[in-house]
């Protein structure tokens, strides 16, 4: 049992510094105000710790609200028993009487937040454990795919990130100081698959510069550390994106840097670690100094977000941070907060796009067709839009421009392997089996072989004979879920 006894919410410095908490580490706050010294021993626990920052946030969210339904029956959570845990779990999923109820896929993550809290406290028995098949959500579902065509995320950027009006162009009063940085992490997630942490936790350095032989896309490599198995991989990204990250360097980024300098920014900053020297090849390494003169270094793939954010780089008016993405002020903008940027223009596009009245209602809540008039976007929405775009783009060019006969597409697929396995590579995924169940399951109904059968384009341009890429992806929104297209948007039928 974890140990017993609770501290007032004054002593929280305290208890902090006691069990060594990092900063962004939650800390359990009963309703009374009070913290349970036990829980904080969890949170210090290697159980806990060895969760990525973003499990962390959520399994600190879902135990909050259990521990307050304990509470408000008077069990301590320790003492919770299977039936408490029943309770609880038909409150969340089933009662009528809650507004506010979950699916599987959410109940399923609760539930392994639970099963981590108790089987580390030694409870007995287990309360709930996920492991056991009745306590698991029969109604999960692998992954919330959402889709937006290649139309529609130049709509949402224009209204939400570029402060365009319904008819186009800017509007009156629009903010545009950090417009090209927002724009140019989009694009660079779009075109690349990059998740929200692996995008936005690059260094300037390692921005891809390197051509392939056709010119269009450029490849670099997202280190180890910042990915969700921890193994290092290639990326691709359009020439167009990497030119809007140049952009974006070179003015906006540039002048953040210029101003903090000015203002003293960076000389008050606790932990700096100025780059000395960064080696090359197939495990580049960075050596720096930090403030009182000790040097040190690393291989590059095994710097996690954290560290990253402390290396600096010598620039000609002083050190200025290798992370590449700046707020206004100068300072690293930590991959976290990408997520309110996708929300404030979320709601610039509602306020757009909406009616006053259709506002009011929370998005969850609202008709479909109300839902359906305006682009909603995610960091990984841009992933899932990759996946699809790739997915289709590929078989564009195994049936139409290289005229693979069926015998010459088995043939093909044995030597380099079939869309699904190329897609799957491009996400760095372990197994094609995750890429088809995880993103792409939503249109195997479609048998996207027989519809891609017709689909010609031309680098991209349009349509030389049949259906154009657009024309596809406008088929795949009105037959499938999930898919956000312009026309549908728009009101326009098909």
């Amino acid at each position: 049992m974890p140990a017993e006894g609770v501290l007032g919410v004054g002593d929280l410095p305290e208890a902090v510094a006691r069990i060594g908490l990092r900063p962004g580490d939650p800390v359990f706050v009963g309703p009374d105000g009070m913290i349970d010294a036990g829980l904080l021993d969890f949170v210090r626990s290697k159980e806990f710790r060895n969760l990525e920052p973003e499990s962390k946030r959520n399994y600190a969210t879902d135990i909050r609200l259990l521990l307050e339904f304990l509470s408000s029956r008077g069990v301590p959570w320790c003492q919770a028993s299977e039936r408490d845990l029943a309770d609880y779990r038909d409150w969340r999923c089933s009662a009528p009487a809650n507004p506010g109820r979950i699916g599987g896929t959410k109940w399923n993550r609760e539930g392994a937040a639970f099963t981590k809290l108790f089987r580390w406290a030694k409870v007995s028995p287990l309360p709930v454990d996920l492991s056991r098949r009745e306590d698991r959500a029969p109604d999960s579902v692998s992954a919330r795919v959402s889709w937006l065509t290649p139309r529609t995320w130049a709509l949402w950027s224009d209204i939400g990130l570029r402060g365009h009006a319904a008819g186009g162009g800017a509007a009156p009063g629009w903010d545009a100081r950090t417009e090209l940085r927002n724009t140019s992490f989009v694009q660079l997630l779009l075109s690349s698959g990059l998740r929200r942490q692996e995008g936005g936790s690059l260094l300037t350095f390692e921005v891809p510069t390197q051509r392939l032989r056709s010119g269009r896309y450029c490849h670099g490599r997202v280190a180890g550390a910042v990915t969700r198995s921890k193994c290092g991989r290639v990326f691709y990204a359009s020439v167009d994106a990497v030119g809007q990250v140049e952009a974006y360097v070179a003015s906006e980024r540039a002048w953040a840097v210029r101003r903090a300098q000015a203002a003293g920014r960076y000389e008050r900053l606790p932990e700096i670690r100025l780059l000395t020297k960064v080696t090359r090849g197939p495990k580049p390494k960075v050596e720096w100094v930090d403030r009182d003169g000790v040097a040190g270094g690393r291989e590059l793939g095994l710097l996690g977000w954290r560290e990253r954010q402390w290396l600096f780089l010598n620039g000609p008016e002083g050190p200025e941070p290798a992370w590449l993405w700046l707020t206004e002020q100068g300072l690293p903008m930590l991959p976290g907060r990408w997520n309110g940027v996708f929300r404030s223009a979320n709601l610039r596009c509602d306020e757009v796009l909406l009616a006053p009245v259709e506002r009011v209602v929370k998005r969850e809540l609202r008709l479909a067709e109300v839902r359906g008039k305006s682009p909603y976007a995610t960091p990984h929405a841009a992933r899932h839009s990759f996946a699809l775009y790739m997915l289709i783009v590929l078989n564009q060019l195994m049936e139409t421009r290289y005229g693979l006969t069926a015998a010459d597409r088995r043939d093909f697929a044995l030597l380099f392997g079939d869309p699904w396995w190329l897609v799957k590579t491009l996400l760095g995924h372990a197994d094609v089996e995750v890429t088809k169940r995880h993103y792409l399951a939503s249109v195997g109904h479609l048998q996207l072989e027989s519809i891609l059968a017709t689909a010609e384009i031309t680098d991209g341009q349009g349509a030389v004979g049949g259906e154009g890429i657009d024309d596809v992806f406008t088929r795949l929104a009105r037959e499938t879920a999930g898919t956000q297209d312009v026309d549908t948007l728009l009101g326009v039928s098909g």
